[in-house]
């Protein structure tokens, strides 16, 4: 049920979108969804997404689509 989003020309599922945020493998993602906040770097549109790096860890990130800006809610 996974909706696949274009991030920087390319399409990713949640998983991979995940997976750039985090930048390696992750156990599961949520659904993909648009963040209320544009891109700090370029003003771009930014998607959220909700995962889990490890069993005992839920992260949510942020990805720009237009530029390489991305950010955790991770301390």
């Amino acid at each position: 049920m996974a909706e696949n989003r274009v991030v920087q020309g390319r399409m990713v599922t949640a998983r991979a979108l995940a997976e750039l945020i985090e930048g390696e493998d992750v156990m599961e993602a949520e659904a993909i969804e648009d963040a209320d906040r544009d891109c700090p770097e370029c003003g771009g549109d930014v998607l959220e997404v909700g995962y889990m790096p490890s069993v005992t860890a839920f992260v949510t990130g942020w990805k720009c689509q237009d530029c390489d800006w991305k950010e955790t809610d991770r301390e």
